[in-house]
């Protein structure tokens, strides 16, 4: 059977394969971390908060993949890399940006708002780190 929109669904494919990689939290506070310029891996993994070494590693695997950063390796003892946004990736810090200024800025509200529907509903599987998330 085929499909009756099929520009809507080339749209949705085009749209969520994009936002499965700018869409996750590591994502945005990498990309927004980024931002100003030029970071060693050990300085990024600093500045983003509760990120281990395998996720950070993987997010910017992901984000070189898709072309948003680039790696350069120095031939030092011990090694240094350094990861700094692509041109590609300049223009992603701004909706990014606008994002996670809108995450802190909402998070208590949202917070509110799921606290609010689970007491309406009774859904009392909700994790603590999803709530603890969502406030600054």
């Amino acid at each position: 059977m085929k499909p009756r929109h099929l520009h809507l669904s080339e749209d949705c494919r085009a749209v969520s394969g994009v936002l499965n990689r700018v869409g996750d939290k590591w994502t945005v506070l990498v990309v927004t971390k980024l931002g100003p310029g030029r970071m060693r891996f050990s300085e990024l993994r600093g500045a983003v908060g509760g990120i281990s070494q395998k996720m950070l590693t993987a997010t910017l695997r992901g984000l070189e993949r898709d072309g948003f950063v680039v790696r350069e390796q120095f031939p030092t003892i011990p090694p240094r890399v350094d990861y700094e946004l692509t041109d590609l990736g300049r223009e992603l810090l701004e909706p990014v940006t606008a994002l996670a200024e809108w995450a802190r800025r909402n998070g208590e509200r949202v917070a509110r708002a799921r606290e609010r529907f689970d007491r309406m509903t009774g859904n009392v599987e909700v994790e603590w780190e999803e709530q603890k998330e969502m406030r600054p």
